[in-house]
């Protein structure tokens, strides 16, 4: 059961939700559902939900010695 809330919150701030809103095609009510919504969830893992595959890559480059210049010369073996 939806039930109405009442929030003090800035003029300009409600503006730029508003604007938020209208572009991501939601009301500012979803808005601040979702955003409790994803409060609520304890289990960061479960808010993002990362897959097995994202988490075999997690620290890969950790020691890596990568720089701009080696991926400039990536980019023009790859593309040129």
């Amino acid at each position: 059961m939806a039930t109405k809330l009442t929030l003090r919150i800035d003029e300009e701030l409600i503006a730029r939700a508003k604007t938020y809103a209208k572009q991501s095609g939601k009301s500012v009510s979803r808005l601040v559902a979702d955003f409790f919504t994803l409060l609520s969830q304890s289990d960061e893992e479960e808010a993002f939900k990362i897959t097995p595959k994202v988490k075999s890559l997690y620290g890969l480059l950790r020691d890596a010695t990568i720089d701009f210049d080696d991926y400039k010369r990536h980019i023009e073996q790859k593309y040129i």
